[in-house]
């Protein structure tokens, strides 16, 4: 099954201030969201619930220091992009 993956405005404009600062990442990123797609619980990825005021979302990891935060909806089979950036900086 290929998921769906929704990406707003809003992440848009986060993502686009991640590559500024970090754009040797823009190959990995691809890599991962094409990953995503196909198969979100795939081991590279490191796809795991979140905890404390995140608690309602996933992360899944770019490299050992940057992550997406994802709200992984299977019922509609989609995943929405919500965040991106390190451990310590992210939403």
């Amino acid at each position: 099954m290929s998921y769906k993956l929704l990406i707003s405005d809003e992440y848009k404009k986060k993502l686009k201030k991640f590559f500024k600062k970090h754009p040797n990442m823009l190959d990995r990123y691809s890599k991962c969201l094409f990953i995503l797609e196909q198969d979100p619980y795939h081991p590279s990825l490191r796809i795991h619930k979140l905890k404390g005021r995140l608690a309602e979302f996933y992360s899944i990891s770019i490299n050992m220091e940057y992550r997406i935060i994802i709200d992984f909806i299977i019922r509609d089979g989609e995943i929405i992009l919500v965040d991106i950036g390190t451990h310590d900086d992210v939403y």
